[in-house]
């Protein structure tokens, strides 16, 4: 049977296909991070506005910077984005790159080889929080974000949790550098082996000593402490320019996406 000479079958099939993709659903993201939005904004032509996509850009290669919340006409495209295949995609590049890099190195067994993490949108990811508070659009409170750190529950970035366990199998041991507060640790190394992080050399949270530092200045301090135990930082990885910015940084960094808010 047909209509208009196309068959029953075919029309059934052409209608689900739009069905499911008017509702977001998508069967090619493996370990989503949080649910998918109906709409894909990193696709061409789903997002009006061209300029988001460049703003994006111009934030990913630290053109933009000093800003303190997602222009308001790009929160959809934003949200989009780290909700969508795109965000995912991106990620991999990067940890792919930094296996590919890791197996090609000729490490000396002493145990000193290192490669520095850091944890907020690199190794845990905050998405389950920021869905519900507008992806970087409204300012940063940090009562609220706190609050949600706090229960623990952030799921990892499987991207980035790859590239840990290929490392470890290289031999090569990992600190997590992170600008949360010191006391935070028991919750962030509960989160972390929650989420598949089992081991680690050094945990390294922001102490009161480096109160009002930077970022790029206090991570600096603190990877010029670890070379000077004796320690080589073979790697680095991290959301934040201000991640890898600055002294002691590395043999070579790796940088993830993240669009939804700066760090300096």
């Amino acid at each position: 049977m047909s209509m208009g000479g196309v068959s029953l079958p075919l029309f059934f099939f052409f209608l689900a296909t739009i069905s499911a993709t008017s509702h977001g659903f998508s069967m090619d993201i493996p370990h989503q991070i949080h649910l998918l939005r109906p709409k894909a904004g990193s696709r061409n032509n789903d997002v009006p506005g061209l300029s988001c996509l460049s703003w994006r850009l111009g934030v990913e290669t630290n053109n933009v910077i000093g800003w303190a919340t997602v222009p308001e006409k790009c929160a959809g495209y934003v949200g989009h984005y780290m909700l969508g295949q795109q965000y995912r995609m991106d990620s991999e590049v990067v940890a792919n790159e930094a296996i590919l890099y890791a197996q090609s190195l000729k490490l000396a067994g002493d145990g000193k080889n290192i490669w520095v993490f850091d944890i907020d949108e690199t190794s845990l990811s905050n998405l389950p929080y920021y869905a519900k508070n507008g992806f970087g659009v409204k300012p940063y409170n940090p009562t609220l974000f706190n609050e949600w750190v706090n229960t623990g529950k952030a799921p990892p970035l499987p991207e980035s949790l790859k590239l840990y366990k290929k490392l470890l199998l290289l031999g090569i041991k990992i600190v997590f550098l992170t600008g949360r507060p010191e006391d935070q640790r028991n919750v962030t190394e509960a989160n972390l082996k929650h989420a598949g992080f089992d081991t680690w050399e050094k945990l390294i949270l922001k102490g009161s000593s480096h109160s009002g530092e930077t970022a790029v200045v206090y991570k600096s301090s603190e990877r010029k402490k670890l070379e000077m135990k004796g320690y080589r930082i073979i790697g680095n990885i991290g959301d934040q320019w201000s991640d890898l910015l600055g002294t002691n940084a590395g043999n070579r960094t790796f940088k993830l996406p993240d669009p939804m808010y700066y760090i300096g």
